[in-house]
């Protein structure tokens, strides 16, 4: 078995890893890990699913939630709040539970009802692809581009390369190495682990985590000097503000956004804006067979 998925095994009780592992087979393509209180596992793949021969109770549950959190759950109260965990690897714990609400904000997932860990695996090398549509080479920057996808097809996988190929350079065509912001709002680009990321983003890149877009790209702006300001799935009014005052400021952006067309994002007035002020100067989709299209936003 590949090293990530036994970094995820790592966190479960021992009956429950056993019948795990009798799908050993499988465990290498699995893609997420769901356990629920009363009810079977199930294991994801991007193809299938497979439901295993045992009902985990609410004590598995529990006592994975205190190996995730190192024995000290309270620790991890924040991160609970925003409902979901990341452990060492990048591997995202996503949380349901009763959710406690005290004045509008959420203060704690009790009686957790099911995990869902996510298995992080980074593709190195999986955003060769976009290079030609993104690179601006004459000036060693990029182009002001939204990546559009519908869920599921790849887009964080897709950022989290191009980060690390424009922050390391590209020799091979004589493109140096690129000073590159990350606002990680949810965790998934840098996956950071106790102040460490667990993907490599490449030599010449700052990452803020779990911080909004609008607070981290100006923070960012002002502090760091990025050459690129990188954020995934941005579609706010103060997102789009944030990206306005990046761009204005001389700063290139790289963004991701919902969507199987542009008239998907174009019915959003706040994201339209962005194309009404030729802010957007490339728009690639990621088609059904993960290829990438070149849109012509004009």
């Amino acid at each position: 078995m590949k090293n990530n998925i036994l970094e995820v095994l790592e966190y479960f009780p021992y009956k429950v890893r056993e019948h795990i592992t009798e799908y050993e087979k499988l465990l290498d393509e699995t893609q997420e890990i769901h356990i629920y209180t009363n009810r079977n596992i199930l294991l994801r793949t991007s193809s299938d699913e497979v439901k295993i021969n045992y009902i985990t109770s609410s004590n598995d549950i529990l006592e994975t939630l205190q190996r995730i959190c190192d024995n000290s759950i309270y620790t991890y109260q924040n991160q609970i709040c925003n409902g979901f965990i990341t452990v060492k690897g990048g591997h995202r714990v996503g949380i349901s539970g009763e959710v406690v609400i005290k004045e509008g904000q959420v203060i704690n997932i009790s009686y957790i009802y099911s995990l869902n860990f996510r298995i992080a695996r980074q593709v190195l090398g999986c955003s060769n692809i976009a290079l030609p549509y993104i690179l601006n080479t004459k000036e060693n920057t990029v182009y002001n581009t939204i990546i559009l996808s519908p869920p599921g097809r790849g887009k964080t996988t897709l950022i989290r390369d191009l980060v690390r190929n424009l922050s390391n350079g590209i020799n091979e065509i004589g493109f140096k190495g690129i000073h590159i912001g990350v606002v990680d709002e949810r965790g998934e680009i840098a996956a950071m682990y106790k102040g460490v990321p667990q993907n490599d983003l490449g030599e010449r890149t700052d990452i803020l985590d779990n911080i909004n877009k609008d607070q981290g790209m100006r923070m960012l702006v002002r502090a760091m000097s990025p050459q690129v300001v990188v954020a995934d799935e941005i579609g706010t009014k103060d997102d789009v503000e944030a990206i306005k005052y990046a761009v204005t400021s001389g700063v290139k952006g790289i963004f991701t956004a919902h969507g199987a067309r542009l008239q998907d994002v174009l019915l959003n007035p706040i994201l339209k804006e962005l194309y009404e002020m030729n802010m957007i100067e490339r728009t690639i989709l990621i088609e059904q067979n993960r290829g990438l299209k070149l849109i012509d936003s004009r």
